[in-house]
C-alpha cells in the first residue's frame, strides 16, 4: 500500500515539473522578448502627434488640435535636419492648403500693355465749307448732319448784292477789254477771289446775264458732321456753313498712362477689338505717340491709322488694344508667376523649397523684381535658375511661418515684427 502511494506521488511530481518546463519554454522565448522590444520602440517613434494645418502643435498622444479641432496625425521623426528658419509642413497640410510649386526658369520677357480708346475721324481729312462771298442764304441743298456729299456738289444758294455789282463791272469791262485789258482782268480777278470758277466767270461773260444767286459747292467728299446755318441767315465772308469729314481713313486714339509709355515705341504692332463688334480683331502699327502728357487725365495719346474697314468702324466707337512689348534690357532673365510673390512695403518675398528634402520644407527669401508681365514678374536678383518656389498657396505657407515664430512676410530675418514706415516704437497718443 505504501509503495503504491509513493509511485503516484512521483508520477504527479514529474507531470508538474514537465508542465512548468513547457510553460517556461513557450512563454519565455527570446524571440518573444525581441518582438515585444520592437513594439515598444515603434510606440516610442510615433508617440508625438501634430496637426496637419498647424505643424507647430506637438502632443504626446492622439486627440484634437487646440486651434482648429482637427484630428492630430502621428509625426514622423525620422527626418533629416532642416534649417531652423525654414517652415516644415506635413504632406497632408500642403495638400489641404493647395500648396503648389514650380521650377524657376529663364524666359523671353514680353509685357502686355492694355490700352483703351476710341475711333475718330482723321483730322487731316476734315474740311470746313465757308461762304467766300458775304450774303444771305436763299436755299440749303444739304439740310441735316450725317448726309453724304461729293466734291463739287452744291451745298447752298447764296444771294449777295456785292456779287451782283461785281458781275456788272465784269460785263462793262468786257466791252472795253481790247482798249483797257487791265480793267477787264481786275474785274475777273475780283470774282476769282470770291472762289468763282473759270467756267462760272465765262458763263456770266458769254450769257451777259447777271446771276442773282451763287452756288456754294463742296470742296471735298465725305459726311456732313455739322450744319451751322439755316435758310435766310445772313453770313459775312468766311462764315463756316458746314463741316465735312472724309471717313475713308480713320484714326484710332488710345490713352496711355505715363507709366506705360516706356514700353511703347513708334512702329509697334497693336491689336485691338471694338466693343460694338465682338469677336472681330483689328491690327495696326503705332504711327504717333503724343510727346505731351495731359495735365488732367495724366495720359498721352497713342495713334494708329486704320482704313474704313468696309464701313464697320465708325467714329466714337470704344476700342481696347494690346501691345506686346519686348523688353530687350531684361532678355534671358528669370520670370516667375505673379501668385508666387508676397509684398510687405518695399519688400518682395517668395518661399523657396529646400533642396534634397522630400518633405514640403520652405524658407522665406527676399527678391528683387523688375517690370510686371501680365501675370508674371521679371526677377532681377534673389533667385537662381532651377530653384523650386511656391507658386500657389504662398499665404498659407507664410501663415504657418508666422505661427511658428519664424521669418515671414511680416517678420524680418531676426524674427521681430516690422514697424510700418514713419512709425516708431513709442506709444501713440491722440
Amino acid at each position: 500500500m505504501t509503495n503504491i502511494l509513493s509511485n503516484q506521488y512521483l508520477r504527479y511530481s514529474a507531470l508538474m515539473i514537465g508542465g512548468i518546463f513547457l510553460g517556461w519554454l513557450f512563454f519565455h522565448s527570446p524571440s518573444k522578448v525581441a518582438e515585444s522590444h520592437d513594439h515598444t520602440a515603434q510606440d516610442d517613434q510615433t508617440s508625438i502627434w501634430t496637426c496637419a494645418m498647424h505643424p507647430h502643435i506637438r502632443m504626446p498622444e492622439p486627440g484634437k488640435c487646440p486651434i482648429c479641432a482637427m484630428d492630430l496625425v502621428p509625426l514622423n521623426q525620422s527626418q533629416v535636419d532642416i534649417d531652423p528658419a525654414a517652415v516644415h509642413l506635413t504632406k497632408e497640410a500642403a495638400q489641404l492648403a493647395n500648396v503648389l510649386t514650380s521650377v524657376v526658369t529663364k524666359q523671353e520677357p514680353v509685357k502686355e500693355v492694355r490700352l483703351y480708346g476710341k475711333v475718330q475721324a482723321d483730322e487731316r481729312l476734315l474740311q470746313s465749307q465757308v461762304a467766300h462771298v458775304p450774303g444771305r442764304i436763299e436755299r440749303l441743298m444739304v439740310n441735316f448732319t450725317g448726309e453724304s456729299v461729293k466734291k463739287g456738289q452744291t451745298l447752298a444758294l447764296l444771294y449777295s448784292p456785292e456779287l451782283v455789282t461785281a458781275q456788272q463791272e465784269l460785263l462793262e469791262a468786257a466791252k472795253t477789254r481790247q482798249s483797257q485789258p487791265e480793267i477787264y482782268e481786275a474785274a475777273k480777278e475780283r470774282l476769282r477771289q470770291w472762289k468763282l470758277s473759270e467756267s462760272q466767270i465765262s458763263a456770266i461773260e458769254n450769257s451777259g446775264i447777271i446771276q442773282s444767286n451763287i452756288e456754294v459747292v463742296s470742296n471735298t467728299s465725305g459726311i456732313v458732321t455739322a450744319r451751322r446755318v439755316n435758310n435766310g441767315d445772313y453770313n459775312s465772308q468766311g462764315t463756316v456753313l458746314f463741316e465735312v469729314a472724309d471717313l475713308s481713313r480713320l484714326w484710332v486714339l488710345f490713352d496711355a498712362y505715363e507709366s506705360d509709355l516706356q514700353f511703347l515705341r513708334k512702329g509697334d504692332n497693336l491689336e485691338f477689338t471694338v466693343q460694338a463688334l465682338p469677336g472681330v480683331k483689328y491690327a495696326g502699327n503705332i504711327a504717333f505717340i503724343d510727346p505731351v502728357i495731359d495735365p488732367v487725365n495724366r495720359v498721352a495719346k497713342v495713334r494708329i491709322e486704320a482704313g474704313k474697314q468696309s464701313g464697320r468702324l465708325k467714329p466714337e466707337m470704344f476700342v481696347t488694344g494690346i501691345v506686346k512689348a519686348r523688353l530687350d534690357e531684361y532678355r534671358n532673365m528669370l520670370v516667375i508667376p505673379r501668385s508666387a510673390v508676397l509684398w510687405t512695403g518695399p519688400r518682395s518675398i517668395v518661399y523657396v523649397k529646400q533642396p534634397g528634402i522630400d518633405e514640403p520644407v520652405f524658407k522665406m527669401r527676399e527678391i528683387g523684381l523688375g517690370p510686371m508681365l501680365g501675370n508674371s514678374y521679371v526677377v532681377t536678383d534673389g533667385l537662381t535658375e532651377g530653384e523650386e518656389i511656391v507658386t500657389q498657396g504662398a499665404f498659407s505657407v507664410d501663415a504657418a511661418a508666422q505661427l511658428e515664430g519664424k521669418p515671414s512676410m511680416m517678420n524680418p530675418e531676426d524674427g521681430k515684427t516690422s514697424a510700418m514706415p514713419g512709425m516708431d516704437k513709442e506709444i501713440l497718443t491722440y
